[in-house]
């Protein structure tokens, strides 16, 4: 960011671009002002006092604070001309229009006009660029991470994401939220690295996981199909440090039956808050290593499984959140914390838990956080009667399952 452009930022903060959901820096309207204001003044000063010492070189700041407010080039040639007029008028005021000190302020006002003239048309050819990069960068995050419904079957969601990398919309972690057959699918992950390469390698496991989670039964299996998926992409893009990229995720499942399934690959355990009892982390009793350290086909997590009852939430979360640290190095307490963020809809808990994230570091997130809060909230049907069964019992009963505590 050039110097102006910081200056814009820290006064006045970024205004909308050209573009919806872009950004250009420049200033209010109202900021054009400023340099009329300032000659103004260094006009009244030297003639209002009754120093014999002129302040006409005083005006050589006016075109270049035009320069840096207004995002019109023709403003600082306009501001420079009416300086222009300004200093021939103070130095007949003085009698000096023949002494060098006037020469050289006219000499350098005509000077940094054009300066200002070419500063602000290369500032606003790189603003438009920005425009359009921010443009080309949100339609890539909605053809790769697209946005999530409130309401995908028998589960309200909501999604919170933030790129580390600056006016990025899109990073390493992924995430997607599917309705299929086999029920209500979701995966989140976390890709190795930042950049370009984290995005390739981002979208290779989300189109896998697109296709398996409608054509695979068995959710612990999906992985395996998310780990060929990674292994080809890997290789056939010759993607540099191929041995050592891998991706952490975490995928669940709630089936009709409301039953919830996850099979975890070295990603940060959910966290399934119900009621008004404390968070509880979902960990897997045996560790799997994430994607890309093991052979495609040795690639098969444990299936856990956790009887739902209506309105249980399940948070999915990146490492960008927990390893988010304070200035003293306190990583952020996440289970802690949920108890006084999750009282409202799904989308208000996860904005105020990424306000308070923000909070708790200081500063802007270093790394990239994404954030899936799932909530359990079935529909309720009309009663219809169920066929008879044996011994002249409707329905079918399928097999019990222990409460998720």
């Amino acid at each position: 960011m050039s110097a102006t452009g910081w200056i814009r930022d820290v006064l006045h903060g970024p205004t909308p671009g050209p573009v919806p959901g872009t950004v250009t820096g420049t200033w209010p309207k109202t900021s054009h002002a400023l340099p009329l204001i300032g000659m103004l003044l260094i006009l009244s000063l030297d003639l209002l006092t009754a120093s014999r010492v002129s302040v006409e070189p005083a005006l050589t700041a006016v075109p270049a604070l035009a320069a840096v407010v207004s995002r019109r080039t023709w403003y600082p040639l306009l501001t420079g001309a009416l300086a222009e007029a300004c200093a021939f008028g103070t130095a007949w005021y003085h009698g000096i229009l023949g002494q060098s000190v006037h020469t050289a302020t006219v000499a350098a006002i005509v000077v940094i006009a054009g300066i200002g003239h070419l500063s602000a048309t290369l500032r606003l050819r790189q603003e438009l660029a920005l425009a359009e990069a921010q443009l080309v960068a949100e339609i890539a995050r909605r053809v790769l991470l697209r946005p999530v419904p409130d309401r995908v079957g028998p589960v309200r969601a909501a999604v919170r994401y933030a790129a580390a990398a600056a006016h990025a919309s899109i990073g390493g972690d992924l995430y997607e939220v599917v309705n299929t057959r086999h029920g209500v699918r979701a995966v989140m992950g976390d890709v190795r690295g930042k950049g370009l390469a984290a995005v390739e390698t981002a979208a290779a496991v989300l189109g896998a996981f697109r296709e398996a989670a409608h054509q695979e039964p068995a959710l612990e299996r999906v992985a395996g199909w998310l780990a060929v998926s990674l292994d080809r992409a890997l290789h056939e893009n010759d993607h540099p440090g191929v041995e050592e990229e891998f991706v952490t995720l975490v995928l669940v499942g709630v089936r009709p039956d409301g039953v919830l399934e996850i099979a975890n690959c070295g990603h940060p355990p959910p966290v399934l808050l119900r009621g008004e009892e404390p968070p509880h982390l979902l960990a897997a009793d045996e560790t799997v290593p994430p994607l890309g350290v093991l052979d495609p086909e040795d690639v098969c997590p444990p299936l856990q499984l956790v009887e739902l009852r209506s309105g249980d939430r399940l948070l999915l979360y990146t490492d960008g959140v927990i390893e988010a640290r304070d200035h003293g190095g306190a990583f952020y307490p996440l289970t802690d914390r949920l108890p006084l963020l999750a009282d409202d809809g799904p989308g208000d808990v996860l904005q105020r838990l990424h306000d308070d994230v923000v909070r708790h570091v200081g500063h802007k997130l270093g790394d990239d956080a994404a954030m899936l809060l799932l909530q359990f909230d079935p529909v309720a049907l009309p009663a219809q009667a169920a066929p008879p069964g044996p011994g002249g019992r409707g329905g079918h009963r399928g097999r019990r399952l222990t409460p998720g505590r």
